[in-house]
């Protein structure tokens, strides 16, 4: 099997002048180059229409006895690769004799399997076809298993303490499932009823192709079970910030209560002596009568309050 990365009409018309199948990947095309590809491969008009439109959902439309596929893949690159982490939107053209794809940026999960497809020319036609599908099914995992960990991370995180970056992040996470589950959706209730139109294609007939489809069926199923769950563990994990954040506000609340409770019977005592009484004014004079009233009967107030706060456990010691 020839796998190509670029329009060569030359070498397409003599590998359909020959029926041998191929797998022709084109990368951030302009339109001129996806035009091309009607009057080479006798593609509809509505496909290579719907081909230059990328935002679309997850469809799958058929032409005759060819079909155009919309699905979904994520890429993978390296730290700090702005793209990484992203849905990638890719446009399949799907007969018995070739097989299209375009999309508009990277994908390594795909640039991996031409890689090994590369070496072994031994696969059925709709083998190709399922690998295709299944790489990109496939590429959902590893995000989902960094988000997994990601989540743990916060909630470990959120009982040390809680920080306004913690939300935000759990907000990003649950925009990110909710797109993820927009693309899984689809695509999970598209191979379950488009499946046999791929398997009705000449030249995809084989025993084993129905096998091939549900076994990327059951992925799908698999990933949009683990983005429900995840999406319940981010309600989870919103709980844990609120509830550590009210904890929180509540040491606080209470410790400020014990101050100004400390601080009742100090203003009553000032207050008191305070008052230009006679016998105050002529009793309470010289340096120890100062530290017995005045220092004193400040302080005796303040042990007594502390003890009896530590004795009902307010003070956070139990």
């Amino acid at each position: 099997m020839q796998i190509l990365d670029h329009i060569d009409r030359e070498q397409i018309e003599r590998l359909l002048a020959a029926d041998e199948f191929f797998w022709l990947d084109l990368m951030d095309v302009d339109t001129s180059a996806v035009e091309q590809l009607g009057p080479l491969l006798d593609i509809h008009p509505m496909a290579i229409e719907d081909t230059l439109e990328f935002g679309q959902r997850p469809k799958l439309d058929e032409y005759g006895d060819r079909v155009l596929l919309v699905y979904y893949g994520v890429h993978h690159g390296n730290t700090g690769d702005p793209a990484e982490g992203r849905p990638i939107e890719v446009h399949m053209h799907v007969s018995g004799s070739w097989i299209v794809t375009v999309r508009p940026g990277a994908c390594r999960d795909l640039h991996q399997l031409k890689e090994r497809l590369r070496d072994n020319d031994a696969h059925a036609e709709e083998y190709i076809v399922y690998r295709i599908l299944d790489a990109l099914t496939d590429s959902f995992f590893p995000l989902l298993d960094e988000m997994d960990n990601e989540i743990d991370r916060l909630e470990d995180a959120m009982i040390q303490g809680v920080k306004q970056e913690q939300l935000h992040r759990l907000f990003a996470l649950k925009r990110e499932l909710v797109t993820l589950r927009r693309i899984v959706t689809p695509q999970r209730d598209l191979l379950a009823s488009g499946g046999d139109l791929i398997i009705r294609i000449p030249g995809l007939s084989g025993d084993k192709t129905h096998d091939y489809f549900r076994d990327v069926y059951d992925h799908l199923i698999r990933i949009s079970d683990l983005i429900d769950s995840y999406r319940d563990l981010l309600s989870g994990a919103l709980d844990v910030y609120l509830s550590t954040q009210s904890n929180r506000m509540n040491q606080v609340m209470k410790q400020l209560t014990v101050i100004a409770t400390i601080f009742l019977p100090l203003t009553f005592i000032t207050g008191f002596f305070g008052q230009n009484f006679g016998w105050l004014v002529r009793h309470i004079t010289g340096f120890w009568p100062f530290l017995l009233l005045g220092i004193g009967g400040l302080i005796v107030p303040i042990v007594i309050m502390v003890w009896y706060f530590r004795a009902q456990g307010w003070t956070g010691d139990e």
